[in-house]
């Protein structure tokens, strides 16, 4: 008998190319999920501003900020329509979220778009932070859309070696 030590061999080799397509589609799913902390995250800030608490996060979109201080200025009238409009507006972000995870690439430009316009809006009103961090998210939204586009690369170099067509979303 001999004493050499055997290595199992695994059944099933990994697929690299599987699992950096797995990792790909994973980070990029995770960095849409920004849309989806700056949606709640606003609407957080709007409960916020209209309970009179006088703080709010850093997370939070520009444009609902200037409807919630058009809605404080208009009293309670104001509070119902605050509520509606900062729902719609985060209910687009909440879209652009459930696309991008769905890997549509124009739910990150779209997106990266309409936060950099939220971006400037914070400038013009001097709230420099704020806007610091808009940067960075639009950093962490644009790292998605790239992982994106590398992931949709590589899927579709996947399926054209299958011999499936390849269809662009």
């Amino acid at each position: 008998m001999s004493m050499t030590p055997t290595i199992p061999m695994n059944p099933d080799p990994i697929d690299l190319a599987a699992a950096q397509r797995l990792r790909l589609e994973a980070v990029g799913k995770a960095c849409a999920s920004w849309f989806l902390w700056l949606a709640g995250l606003s609407m957080v800030n709007s409960v916020l501003a209209l309970s009179g608490a006088g703080l709010q996060f850093l997370f939070g979109l520009g444009l609902t900020q200037i409807v919630d201080e058009y809605a404080h200025q208009a009293g309670n009238s104001g509070i119902v329509l605050d509520l509606i409009i900062n729902g719609f507006i985060a209910g687009v972000f909440v879209l652009f979220w459930y696309f991008g995870k769905q890997g549509h690439k124009w739910a990150f430009i779209v997106g990266m778009g309409l936060y950099s316009i939220d971006g400037l809006l914070l400038l013009v009103g001097h709230a420099f932070l704020d806007a610091a961090f808009h940067l960075w998210v639009l950093y962490r939204l644009y790292q998605g859309y790239t992982t994106l586009s590398r992931f949709m690369a590589a899927q579709q170099v996947q399926m054209a070696t299958a011999g499936a067509p390849i269809f662009p979303r």
